[in-house]
């Protein structure tokens, strides 16, 4: 399971936040801090404007699916202050929320979990993404 991992493409306005995040605790001690990091570290990145659509990006909601099990699961990346597992809102500092940033419709990523469990990942379908919709500023 340790396919190459997929490009990533992360707005600039994103990377800002996330950044800001990164600065503050409890995010910058958080088990997730240097996974996410590494992430942004190897990603491109584009002006909002410039997005493609079939992108995750922060705010998105986007089917997923679990390529180890078959789950399929409609999720929303967003910020911690957002976070609710009960309505599937999954903060970017979780496991599958660091997976999900930036990535394509139809790309893959090999992920480690809490519990030493790997999930692949698989962006089905993006059914909102801010950037597409103008709404830059949430």
């Amino acid at each position: 399971m340790n396919s190459p991992s997929p490009t990533l493409i992360i707005s600039s306005l994103d990377l800002e936040r996330i950044e800001d995040l990164l600065e503050i605790e409890p995010h910058r001690s958080s088990s997730g801090a240097s996974a996410l990091q590494a992430e942004l570290a190897r990603a491109t990145i584009l002006d909002p404007a410039e997005m493609p659509a079939d992108v995750v990006t922060m705010n998105s909601t986007a089917t997923v699916v679990d390529e180890g099990n078959g789950e399929t699961r409609e999720l929303t990346l967003v910020y911690p202050r957002d976070a609710d597992a009960a309505t599937n809102r999954i903060s970017i500092f979780a496991p599958v929320g660091i997976a999900m940033l930036g990535l394509r419709v139809g790309e893959s990523i090999d992920w480690q979990v809490p519990g030493g469990r790997s999930l692949r990942l698989r962006i089905r379908e993006i059914s909102f993404q801010p950037e597409s919709r103008g709404q830059l500023h949430r």
